[in-house]
């Protein structure tokens, strides 16, 4: 009886290893011919070392294989093509979607292959053409995202079979019908992002049906028509609809939401009273919108909300002067409204606790960036006027054609209308405060337009909801420093000296004496100083005016020029990353935060005019962080001024010049990384030697020594990776070698959204 039970088990053990080793092997080959298909990207490369044990080979940020039972049921892959284009005419581009050869359809034939695959994260891998219906074969998914590739057309019906579905994120693609109305079918389905599309057509009801929905994403699209009312979608925490086309009333809204971002439609009406029981909204943007009325003072004190943004509305009438604000507040937006009478206690601009923007409205409070509050009642009058007369010409009109039946009277009506309305649209532009006098319909004067090197759209982006640059007088800044007292002096730097200011109205401003080392006329420099005015973005510091000092002699001799920021109270990055100051230090999240910050901001310097702002003074020295830990970089753009600004185009130079400039801010944005990764670089510990431990920190043993402390025990290790990848590419001796900011940018991201991930699963 031994025996043969001892028969059996080898038996049994025998016959067991070659199934295993044949199921092994299956799920092997399908990964080599999906490697294949994606035309054998880089980060699949590790396969080829592990076929064997693929179930074991290392994970890093670019690749994950998760297995059970020795079957693959987690495949996450980060490719090297990420989109950087905002049309897509559906056929392949070379070193930016893979090639013509590629087919969509097969790759989702041999995924189908992989029977118990419950997460699927295909990002930036280049695939493109229409999603295939029987996508739907993929049936045990659970998560899926195909974020930042080159779909397009529908998102096949079928999908609404994957019963299993939790996650969703097809995010930057050209998905360009409408937003599918079976989403509902999907029971389990809790996150939903489809932004960054060309989605059209009107919001589908049916997604108010998904019970179990906490994030709904789909900003960055063109879904038009009304909002239903949402109070139904009770598990819903975020709510991301920005930069669509949507034009109804503010819909009824969940009260477990914890992110509102419905900015840059056409909403209309009033904020609804019912928003004041959204107790647990933390961050609501409602800005470039037409909403009207008086906001409701229970707004600012509701109990976690702690960013506010109403800016750029037809807002009107005036805010109780007890308004009370919550405790958590740390940002309010309420510019470019028609608001009237006192600013409320709690929002005034000399409050240290929270960031507050007011003008472009009619407030009695710093008249230099208000209308007259005549102005705003105007305004409010004649929009309602105009709209009976407009009915009354429409109906005289109509009447005369009945009556007369002249053909000629059709033109004049017509011209009439059209008079009638530029007018009223004229009196709608004027809320736009502008305290310089502007030559062009773009903002930029004559002489500038003529040049056509400076032409672009990017650099008004900015400027909507900030405060208008003016002119100072150099006696209001002697009186602001007390005579620029020695107790006034901050600092000194390249560009000259650096003093702190109070105004008459108690706005504290920092003031940047600048070195000129060449002799302008004032009218160069005043057209130099009018281009770096239009740099405004939220992530730079804020340029409110500047003061040319004639010396009070010929006005063709600049004796000196005074450069008017905003002041940052919290100081700069450095000091946030000191080891002298560990009550400051910023965690790594917060560390990634400020990069991010920092980041889009020379992103937009390099791009938001032509030719691009570069050598911007990237240090951490000149990142200033304000009382919510927002970054703002400071010094930016000064090469307007204190450089020549040449036609290298004409001399068959400019290619090799802006490339020249861009890796240099490329490289100094590398030691920023590594001053956040490692802490402030200082004497004795040089730049060539950490270069060279930045190369081995691959390993952990050394990551543990040369990485901050504060950083290595608040950070995921994934999201440490990424960055130390990225930091590693911008110091490169090799200019060629450094990536474009769109990466860095891109870099940085997901490592954030890898480390809020993780903070997730830790709460």
């Amino acid at each position: 009886m031994g025996s043969s039970s001892l028969l059996l088990l080898c038996v049994s053990l025998f016959s067991f290893i070659p199934i295993t080793h044949q199921f092994q092997s299956s799920q092997t080959q399908v990964l080599l011919q999906l490697s294949k298909q994606l035309e054998y990207p880089k980060s699949m490369e590790v396969w080829d070392k592990h076929r064997q044990d693929i179930c074991y080979s290392p994970s890093s940020p670019q690749l994950t294989i998760l297995c059970q039972d020795n079957s693959i049921t987690e495949m996450k892959v980060m490719g090297d093509k990420p989109r950087k284009i905002s049309e897509f005419d559906g056929c392949a581009i070379p070193n930016q979607t893979l090639s013509e050869v590629f087919s969509i359809d097969s790759l989702v034939t041999t995924l189908s292959r992989l029977t118990n695959l419950r997460v699927l994260s295909l990002v930036s891998m280049g695939i493109w053409g229409p999603l295939p219906d029987k996508f739907h074969r993929l049936h045990s998914l659970e998560i899926l995202d195909l974020s930042s590739n080159f779909l397009f057309g529908s998102i096949p019906p079928k999908i609404s079979t994957m019963e299993r579905l939790q996650t969703l994120t097809l995010d930057g693609n050209f998905f360009n019908d409408t937003v599918p109305d079976w989403l509902d079918s999907l029971s389990n389905l809790t996150f939903l992002s489809l932004k960054g599309n060309k989605l059209k057509g009107t919001f589908p009801s049916s997604i108010c049906r998904i019970k179990t929905l906490a994030v709904l994403a789909l900003s960055q699209n063109k879904v038009s028509g009304k909002l239903p009312d949402m109070d139904s979608l009770t598990n819903l925490h975020v709510l991301d609809l920005r930069e669509n086309q949507l034009d109804s009333e503010l819909p009824i809204l969940p009260k477990r939401l914890v992110t509102v971002l419905l900015s840059k439609n056409s909403f209309s009406g009033e904020i609804p009273q019912q928003f004041d029981e959204l107790v647990q909204l933390q961050h609501l943007d409602l800005s470039f919108n037409f909403l009207q009325g008086t906001p409701p003072a229970a707004l600012f004190s509701l109990p976690s909300i702690s960013y506010l943004n109403l800016a750029s509305n037809m807002l009107s009438g005036s805010l109780p002067y007890h308004l009370t604000c919550g405790s958590v507040l740390g940002f309010v937006d309420i510019s470019t409204n028609r608001l009237t009478g006192g600013l409320p206690s709690c929002l005034t601009s000399a409050s240290d606790s929270r960031a507050v923007k007011f003008g472009g409205n009619c407030l009695s409070v710093d008249p230099q960036h208000q209308h007259l509050e005549t102005y705003c009642k105007e305004v409010h009058k004649k929009s309602s006027q105009n709209g009976s007369k407009e009915n009354g010409v429409l109906i005289a009109v109509i009447g005369g054609i009945i009556v007369v039946v002249v053909v000629v009277l059709l033109p004049y009506g017509f011209l009439v209308l059209c008079r009638r309305y530029c007018q009223w649209r004229a009196s709608e532009q004027q809320l736009m405060p502008k305290a310089l006098p502007e030559n062009s319909a773009s903002g930029f004067s004559s002489e500038i337009l003529a040049n056509a090197r400076f032409i672009s759209q990017a650099t008004i982006l900015g400027t909507q909801g900030l405060p208008a640059c003016r002119l100072f007088s150099l006696e209001e800044l002697k009186e602001a420093t007390n005579n620029f007292d020695q107790s006034a002096f901050i600092g000194e730097g390249s560009m000259g000296k650096l003093y702190k200011g109070k105004l008459e109205n108690g706005t504290y401003i920092a003031i940047r004496c600048l070195a000129l080392f060449k002799r302008y006329s004032i009218r160069n420099l005043k057209l130099r100083l009018d281009l770096l005015s239009k740099l405004q973005h939220p992530h730079l510091v804020c340029l409110l005016g500047h003061c040319i000092d004639t010396g009070g002699q010929d006005d063709n001799n600049v004796h000196g020029v005074f450069l008017v920021y905003e002041y940052m109270h919290k100081g700069n990055f450095r000091t946030h990353l000191s080891e002298d100051s560990p009550e400051k230090g910023l965690i790594w999240s917060e560390r990634l935060a400020v990069l991010i910050g920092i980041a889009k901001a020379v992103h937009f310097l390099h791009t938001g005019m032509i030719p691009g702002c570069f050598n911007n003074q990237l240090k951490t020295n000149n990142i200033l962080v304000d009382e919510h830990q927002i970054a703002k970089l400071s010094d930016y753009g000064l090469s307007i001024i204190t450089e020549e600004i040449e036609n290298f185009e004409a001399k068959g130079e400019g290619q090799k010049w802006q490339i020249t400039k861009l890796q240099d801010d490329v490289y100094s944005f590398g030691f920023i990384l590594l001053e956040a990764l490692v802490g402030p670089l200082v004497s004795g510990r040089g730049e060539a030697l950490l270069i060279n431990e930045m190369a081995s920190i691959g390993n952990q043993d050394n990551r543990r020594r040369i990485v901050d402390p504060i950083v290595f025990t608040t950070c995921s290790q994934e999201s440490l990776s990424v960055v130390i990848s990225i930091t590693n590419k911008c110091i490169s001796p090799e200019s060629t070698s450094r990536p474009s900011f769109e990466d860095v940018l891109w870099n940085l991201q997901y490592a954030a959204q890898v480390q809020a991930t993780m903070d997730g699963e830790q709460k």
